[in-house]
């Protein structure tokens, strides 16, 4: 279910199924570090100014689903304009900033993403760009990023599948909303 909150700035509505929290697992492959599953919490959060404040922090998993240590962390903030041209700027927790430009497909929610700068500082690792895909298939957050280094030729090295989380105050707030001339046996719902 996509929310669109009425104190979302107007010109980030395209971008509304971004919004909350989300969480889920996915892979991580790249040469010269380790290959693992990963588990991820993702935030996209606004405060009714025209950007979305994004957070994600990922950790390594081991055989049976247990947090081991912290993977990578990043911070931005995501734009739009009235083209659909998306601008990102990001921050990660290894010295890297980025900004990346992209544009939401038509028709669907669906961004795809490429560096236009990198800065890092002289403890991160080598890295010189990447590409990343969005999109919201059937209410869950799906992503693939590519990278490159001066090594390595641009390519896929972590990808995910989110679930929306939901709160106890949201779920609350969705029955207060439910009409008052529901069924009340639940089988004549689905009729």
């Amino acid at each position: 279910m996509i929310e669109i909150p009425s104190d979302l700035h107007k010109d980030l509505v395209p971008l509304a199924f971004l919004l909350g929290n989300w969480a889920g697992a996915g892979v991580h492959d790249f040469p010269g570090a380790e290959k693992c599953n990963f588990g991820q919490e993702v935030t996209f959060t606004h405060d009714g100014r025209d950007f979305l404040e994004y957070s994600s922090h990922t950790w390594v998993l081991d055989g049976d689903g247990n947090k081991v240590r912290p993977l990578e962390s990043e911070h931005g903030f995501w734009r739009i304009d009235a083209s659909r041209k998306v601008e990102v700027t990001m921050t990660r927790d290894d010295g890297v900033i980025e900004i990346w430009y992209g544009e939401l497909a038509d028709q669907k929610p669906q961004i795809d993403l490429v560096t236009d700068a990198v800065a890092r500082t002289a403890a991160s690792r080598p890295y010189t760009g990447g590409k990343r895909l969005y999109g919201y298939v059937k209410s869950d957050l799906m992503w693939v990023g590519e990278k490159q280094t001066p090594e390595v030729e641009l390519r896929p090295y972590m990808s995910a599948h989110l679930k929306k989380v939901v709160t106890p105050e949201e779920v609350e707030r969705w029955a207060k909303a439910l009409p008052d001339d529901m069924p009340d046996d639940g089988i004549a719902f689905f009729k």
